[in-house]
């Protein structure tokens, strides 16, 4: 098996799927092909993103909220055509107020379920520690440990 791992930052917004049931959104994100460095020194932590040439990341998910805080959620992300990876939520995620009144925080840890072109038969697990604005605008970061056969 090859391990692959991945970092990126995506940005987009989330919404009902219908108007009808408040419970069901669904999301559309994408992050830019992207160096993520990291420094820990004599200033403490210090970090940045910086765009590079490649393609763009699409994230594609529904969720379902089972409280005020916790929800379930699935999808793809797709990474170049034909490269798509599916995922679904293990355990439930998590919703609530952040240190900025204008956005909530959470966090999720998504199971990777296979896919089609480079994650066929994939297997692993994805982190996700992301902010909800009130108009439904989200920074999703995210970081990805997967298995390839």
């Amino acid at each position: 098996m090859k391990q692959v791992i991945y970092a990126a930052v995506f940005k987009g917004r989330g919404a009902p799927k219908d108007p009808k049931d408040p419970n069901l959104w669904v999301a559309k994100n994408v992050a830019s092909s992207a160096s993520i460095t990291t420094v820990a020194g004599k200033n403490g932590l210090e970090s940045s993103v910086k765009k590079v040439p490649g393609g763009d990341i699409v994230f594609d998910s529904e969720s379902k909220l089972l409280t005020k805080t916790s929800f379930l959620e699935w999808g793809t992300i797709t990474f170049g055509p034909g490269h798509v990876l599916r995922f679904s939520t293990v355990g439930e995620g998590v919703l609530g107020p952040s240190a900025d009144r204008d956005v909530q925080h959470g966090a999720v840890m998504w199971s990777v379920d296979g896919g089609e072109g480079q994650f066929k038969g994939a297997t692993g697990f994805i982190t996700s520690n992301f902010t909800v604005g009130k108009d439904g605008t989200a920074t999703d970061h995210q970081f990805g440990v997967i298995y390839l056969k």
